[in-house]
Parts: C-alpha cells; structure tokens; sequence
C-alpha cells in the first residue's frame, strides 16, 4: 500500500543515533555508521525522529511500504521493558493515534503485561482504552516533508456552533481536521474512519457563504484546486488510499459552475473506480455569485 514512512538521507546522516531513541517501535538501526529503517512494518510514518535530527536528514515521503502492524510492534517492544513500552504508548496517545493505542493495550491485557501510567497526566492506561480524547491530537506526517504546519489533527468542537450566516456575530468554524488541502493530508489519519467526507474545490468557501454551516459541519475536508494543482495523479492515488483503508459514509461533493472545475468529480470518480467502491454522493455546483445551481 502507498502510505506515509520515513526517509533518512544517508548522505546528510552522521551517524550520531539521536534519533534512535525517539523510535520506540524498533525501526531504526544505526548499521555501518549511519541511521536506517530496517523495517517498513514497524515505521508508523508519525515523525517522531525527525526532530532530534541535528542534520535535517529524516523527512516523511509517501511510497508504496508495508502496512504498520501495531501487533507486530508490541511484540518487538515488551521485550524491552517498561520504559520503552511507556514511551510507546505515550508517543501513540500523543499523536492521537487512537486506533493503534487501544491496539497496543489489548496486545497488553492478553500477554497479562502490566500497562504503566502514561500521558501528560500520567492517566492509568485502563482508564485511557476507550475513551474519548477531549483534547486536539496532532502527528506530524503527510505530504509536507515532516512540517509542523502539515501535522494531522483532529479538532473537537466543544458546542454545536450553530451560528447562521447573517446572524450578529462571528459564525463558528466547523473545521474538524488540519490539515484540509489534499496535498498535504495523510490518507492513514485517524479522522478519516467512518467519516463524512466533504470534496470541495479551493474556491468554493470565498463563493458559499454558508459554508461552515451548511456543508461542512460534522464533515471532514478535502480540498484542491483541479485546474491548478499539478498533482492530478497524486491525487487519484491518495483518495483511494483514503477509501481503501477507511470506511467512509458518505461523500459531498462542491465544485464551481466553471468548467475547469469538473476535475473535482474526475478525480472521485477514479479513486473510487480504483478502490472498488461505491459510496453515496452528494453533488453540489457553485455559482460565481455563490448560490447553489
């Protein structure tokens, strides 16, 4: 499968092992003086090694690798004791990374491994399984080469932020996801299981002015310009990675009235011809003076 995991460049790599330790799966080896990934399996694609580089030669690419096995993982991680196996669970609930935490939890319980205290509040692990994070998560993968600015994060909104258009006052956001251009998104994000989804051309919030609250409420976004973007294959790829690994409920369309802007639908359609599916969508065109057609 295509999906997030690290590169080392081995001609920036100086072999000082810093980043070893921020790898609690196993998946770097210092071999022959120089960091490597000696396993796609155990790479999580999160990032965390990147930022203790001091040579800037670990960065995240988008290749076809191995799925993450969280199981496989922990098997590799008990053997090392309870320091490596907090770490673990700490850089997975950090992350948000709530499938693969419970994951890793359960492989505890069966192996009757005592599950140590972990997180910023140092929550007993058997309180943390199940329940709802009530905070922002955040992981620094997906397309822009391990940038902050690109980490995924799910949102929560605390109230419903109802807010109409027209009303006084400012009209809540109800943007649930960073990032939202498919360039940068992470096909493995956490926020895409059992999601609506919302394809809306670049343009289509300046021309909508109900957008939050008529389209992208309770949705998570993915945008792109058809016309501009010169990743039209890139993107093909990346959208059926998102409905072959997620289970996604429905899909709404948006697009502008303009030609140029039919690209949105071509790119759906063959992701969705690739992946095998047949998921509900709705479609909606956008008139230059923003009213629906």
């Amino acid at each position: 499968m295509k999906r997030q995991i690290i590169h080392i460049d081995h001609e920036k790599c100086n072999g000082c092992g810093l980043c070893i330790p921020d790898c609690p799966e196993g998946a770097l080896q210092l071999i022959d003086g120089k960091a490597r990934l000696v396993s796609d399996l155990f790479c999580d694609g999160l990032g965390a090694c990147i930022s203790t580089c001091p040579q800037d030669a670990i960065h995240i690419e988008e290749r076809e690798a191995e799925a993450y096995n969280e199981r496989r993982v922990m098997e590799n991680i008990v053997k090392q004791g309870e320091m490596v196996i907090r770490a673990h669970l700490e850089h997975l609930d950090a992350h948000g990374e709530t499938r693969f935490l419970n994951e890793a939890l359960e492989y505890l319980v069966e192996q009757d491994i005592a599950v140590p205290e972990f997180g910023k509040k140092k929550t007993p692990a058997h309180q943390a399984q199940g329940q709802a994070h009530q905070h922002v998560h955040k992981h620094i993968h997906a397309g822009g080469g391990g940038c902050p600015g690109a980490a995924a994060m799910t949102i929560v909104r605390e109230g419903s932020g109802t807010g109409e258009a027209g009303q006084a006052g400012p009209v809540a956001s109800q943007l649930r996801q960073w990032p939202v251009q498919l360039k940068l998104l992470n096909p493995a994000a956490q926020y895409f299981d059992n999601a609506h989804l919302l394809l809306a051309a670049d343009c289509v919030p300046f021309a909508y002015g109900d957008f939050h609250n008529r389209f992208l409420k309770d949705k998570i976004v993915i945008m792109f310009c058809p016309k501009l973007d010169p990743y039209v294959e890139e993107y093909v790829d990346k959208m059926t990675a998102i409905l072959t690994t997620h289970e996604i409920q429905s899909i709404t369309v948006l697009h502008m009235e303009v030609p140029c802007c039919g690209g949105v639908n071509m790119i759906l359609k063959k992701a969705m011809e690739r992946a095998g599916k047949n998921i509900f969508v709705k479609d909606y065109t956008i008139s230059i003076k923003g009213e629906i057609i």
